[in-house]
């Protein structure tokens, strides 16, 4: 009795409910409102693109020249610099090393070159002309030698051999005597000019290697090239660096003045004109627009790498890179952030014209 009634029952009350789902389901939805206002071109006519804020100077990647370990930074994030300020620097105990060492071979030459030029010394000439009279003296005691042998040979009281041998014996002492004299004579005339040369050369040698110790010191300090500020920081003390190409370890930017780098895509370049009215807007916020100055053109179409992420974006072309300057008085801009860009065509020129 129970089952013959409660069957169907249950299936009037399931049949209601699917009929109740089947009506709610046809009824049409309301539609959801976007998470951010899309922007709306503000001219008639217009070639739309994205903009990226960079700096006036456009991002400074700073490298290193040689690697090394970082053992000070001197930099922060947000710091403004000036041309030739430290930025940060690696190890150098080798170099300084090496710079001792030269520097020791440095003095080294300029005392030989001193020595040169000091020369002859006033203790040496009485020691050379006390030579020369030690053989004029021994040359006149062979001279009598050897002019007594010669008449007693004329008597026959000795040997011609006897004789030769005074005679050898005074052209050695005539010989030493020269000698000495020529050694007085070179003492006086001091260097030989060929030898300061030389020496001279030495000590120049010596200080251009200095120099370029030098020189390898002051690059283990990387340093600004140009005012700007830091906008990023990737070295910490203790960290090894090296010299991959496109490594930055410290961004810098000029951000007195920003720019935007606004890319157009190349079926949209025959309609683009130079100096054309532009605007640019937030992401997200449409309603805060920036007045946008042409700067120039780089006439170099590149892939596109600057994405937002939309769905129907196009990633397969190329882009015309147009630079604007922009005055961020309304809110602040951020190196790096994304800005919807609107330029007027050719015929919103001509009408505003």
């Amino acid at each position: 009795m129970f089952t013959r009634y409660l069957l169907p029952i249950g299936a009037v009350v399931l049949f209601a409910l699917a009929m109740n789902h089947v009506m709610k389901a046809q009824q049409p939805q309301s539609p959801a409102a976007p998470p951010a206002q899309p922007p709306r071109a503000p001219y008639t006519n217009t070639v739309a693109g994205t903009g990226i804020v960079e700096p006036q100077t456009e991002n400074i990647s700073i490298g290193s020249q040689v690697p090394g370990i970082v053992v000070e930074v001197f930099v922060k994030v947000n710091q403004k610099v000036k041309a030739g300020d430290p930025l940060f620097r690696l190890d150098d105990r080798d170099l300084q090393a090496m710079l001792r060492l030269k520097q020791a071979e440095l003095s080294q030459s300029q005392a030989q070159l001193t020595r040169l030029r000091k020369l002859p010394r006033d203790e040496d000439r009485p020691v050379a002309k006390a030579k020369v009279d030690e053989a004029e003296a021994f040359l006149k005691d062979k001279a009598v030698l050897y002019e007594r042998a010669v008449q007693l040979r004329q008597t026959n009281a000795i040997s011609q051999e006897e004789v030769t041998i005074k005679e050898q014996a005074y052209l050695m002492a005539k010989s030493q005597t020269e000698y000495a004299k020529a050694q007085l004579e070179l003492l006086e005339a001091g260097s030989w000019i060929y030898d300061l040369q030389v020496a001279e050369q030495a000590v120049a040698q010596a200080q251009a290697q200095i120099d370029q110790v030098r020189t390898d010191i002051d690059r283990l300090t990387v340093r600004a090239l140009v005012d700007g500020e830091v906008l990023q920081l990737n070295v910490r003390p203790g960290e090894y660096v090296g010299t991959t190409p496109g490594q930055a370890f410290i961004v810098l930017g000029n951000v007195e003045k920003l720019h935007v780098r606004a890319s157009i895509d190349e079926y949209d370049i025959p309609r683009f004109k130079p100096g054309a009215k532009a605007k640019a807007m937030l992401k997200g916020r449409p309603e805060v627009q920036y007045d946008l100055t042409f700067v120039r053109v780089e006439p170099y179409v590149v892939p596109k790498k600057s994405l937002t992420g939309d769905n129907t974006e196009r990633v397969d072309t190329r882009v015309l890179q147009v630079i604007y300057s922009v005055d961020p008085t309304k809110e602040r801009l951020y190196v790096g952030q994304q800005l919807d860009v609107f330029i007027a065509t050719a015929d919103d020129v001509a009408t505003a014209q």
